[in-house]
């Protein structure tokens, strides 16, 4: 099987081979639903392919190859009347600077538009005068007044590809610096005010917008406000993203060639990639495909292995970039949603259609936009908003890497990652978790008293989490339900890695105002916690198992080792 990943151009795909999961039903769909539409998704989710796929559908360039692209697919069964029959103007707005501010912002988008507008006119053979024009032409917005009025006897589809991708970076950086540039009097407003201008003098017949989050549409809702904003809409749930049967399909060749049970992989690219949900009441959860394929990219089939990091480094750093909008409004409030995730796996509020930065930036804002960038997904409706909870493994990695990152800011200490990989490593190898301990007595005392009151349980084992999730060496779990019963971590050996060790962590808080006999008394009962779980069937057959007490008290830490 080749995969496509990293590839977005639909004709480069279908023509080269490549496995493609088939989703121009949706084409049919989007007709019915209106003309002008907005779809918003997660980086790297799928949405470019989508686009390319609409664009290759569409455009009267590639009526001959056609059948060539569509025969095998829904869309080439179930064609609509409007197949091959646009002129389609496309446009993206990555790769756009931020750095050189406004001057710089402002002449990249005036050059991604002057680029798009002139391989339109040169690829439907307008003159070369009409090149000339756009170049003459001194703003985005009269560049397309011009271009407008070179096809105004024409009705052109119109896709924009990634039309906030620069918006959130400015957003994350400087929100003045956003509003001149995206608010009213902002050349991106008035871009867009041309682009309404368009469709309703009938040039621009159809429309459709992909991006990651509604901030800058909203910003802009008066000078643009004919889009329909479908994607939290039922029908759309699973537009972009890898379904079930989907990943099954996609899984078999490895099952077939390793001989792997195909539950036991299942279940472990459920864990890894699941869990993304864009409509409350939505049956199935989706995949992210980027994240799915690059599983299968690097799955070693000469060992029947998986990959050492099992998230791509460029998907890492894309998130890594997005984080950088946690810095949006208050800090402190974000910093304190980010903590009740990571503590509690969940969190509460009414998601946000729509952001107004006039009237501040709240907690629900702060949620909502978490969902839009895919950090946290819905789960279900309540009488009082949404829940929403972490997606999956690959992502709950990433928020404990950022966690540690703003543990460190926030109390201007350094928690050296080559110390954490070699208490990861003596667990593993040698049975010893004394490192780990050590690490753990040498950053409590160093916590601010801001992030020490009301320490308890649940601090004590988010900083455990976060020192062992800054390596890639186990499978994390934490409480898992075993036996109706839910022991704080275990740390499950995990493809392609051997270890000699496997552990299972009771966290136990002793108060200091207790004393000596307070510690005493926790000790015991997690001893007696402990040796409960070890009864169980499912843990008592887990191969190479250790089993350990670590107790705290904010200050010292102490390990137990329990036998049965």
């Amino acid at each position: 099987m080749k995969l496509p990943y990293g590839i977005s151009n639909f004709k480069s795909l279908i023509t080269g081979g490549y496995a493609y999961i088939d989703k121009t039903d949706y084409i049919a769909k989007l007709e019915e639903a209106g003309k002008y539409q907005i779809l918003l998704r997660p980086r790297r989710f799928g949405k470019s392919l989508f686009l390319s796929a609409l664009e290759h559908y569409y455009d009267i360039r590639y009526q001959a190859d056609f059948e060539t692209l569509f025969s095998t697919l829904y869309i080439g069964k179930h064609p609509t009347p409007l197949k091959s029959s646009y002129p389609v103007l496309f446009m993206e707005f990555s790769g756009i600077g931020t750095e050189g501010g406004h001057a710089q912002i402002y002449q990249d988008f005036d050059r991604k538009i002057a680029h798009a507008l002139q391989k339109f006119l040169t690829r439907y053979g307008y003159p070369d005068s009409t090149l000339e024009g756009v170049e003459r032409e001194p703003s985005p917005q009269t560049k397309m007044e011009y271009f407008f009025r070179i096809v105004a006897e024409q009705k052109i589809l119109l896709l924009i590809d990634e039309y906030d991708h620069f918006a959130n970076t400015i957003l994350s950086q400087d929100l003045k610096l956003f509003q001149s540039v995206v608010g009213k009097g902002g050349f991106v407003r008035s871009f867009y005010e041309t682009i309404k201008t368009g469709t309703m003098t009938g040039t621009v017949d159809r429309l459709f917008i992909t991006g990651v989050t509604p901030l800058m549409l909203d910003s802009m809702t008066s000078g643009f406000n004919i889009g329909e904003n479908i994607s939290l809409h039922e029908d759309f749930n699973s537009a972009v993203g890898f379904t079930q049967p989907e990943v099954e399909r996609l899984l078999r060749p490895l099952v077939q060639a390793c001989q792997l049970d195909a539950d036991a992989l299942m279940a472990d690219v459920r864990r890894w990639y699941n869990g993304y949900r864009f409509y409350a009441q939505a049956q199935e959860t989706v995949y992210n495909p980027n994240m799915l394929l690059y599983f299968l990219k690097n799955f070693r089939v000469k060992d029947c292995s998986y990959p050492e990091q099992m998230l791509d480094e460029n998907i890492a750093s894309d998130y890594g970039k997005i984080m950088g909008m946690f810095s949006i409004g208050n800090r402190d409030t974000n910093f304190a949603v980010l903590d009740e995730i990571i503590n509690t796996g969940e969190v509460s509020a009414t998601q946000r259609r729509k952001f107004d930065f006039d009237k501040g930036f709240d907690r629900d804002d702060f949620i909502s936009l978490l969902a839009y960038m895919g950090f946290v997904s819905l789960q279900r409706k309540t009488l009082s908003g949404e829940v929403f909870s972490i997606p999956n493994h690959a992502i709950q990695e990433l928020y404990f890497h950022y966690f540690k990152v703003e543990l460190e800011r926030r109390n201007q200490i350094s928690i050296p990652d080559r110390a954490l990989l070699l208490a990861v490593e003596a667990l593993a190898l040698d049975d010893d978790i004394q490192p780990l301990a050590t690490e753990m007595q040498r950053v409590l005392p160093l916590l601010s008293n801001r992030d020490a009151v009301g320490m308890d349980e649940k601090h004590i084992k988010t900083l455990v989490l976060t020192l062992l999730y800054q390596s890639s060496v186990y499978f994390i779990q934490s409480e898992r339900e075993v036996g109706h019963k839910y022991p704080d971590i275990l740390l499950m050996e995990r493809s392609p890695f051997a270890v000699k060790h496997q552990h299972l962590i009771e966290l136990k808080y002793a108060k200091r105002g207790d004393g000596a006999k307070g510690w005493e008394a926790k000790r015991q009962e997690g001893i007696e916690q402990v040796q409960g779980y070890l009864q169980l069937p499912e843990i008592a057959t887990l191969p190479k198992l250790s089993a350990w007490v670590l107790l705290a008290d904010g200050e010292r830490v102490e390990v137990v080792k329990v036998g049965i």
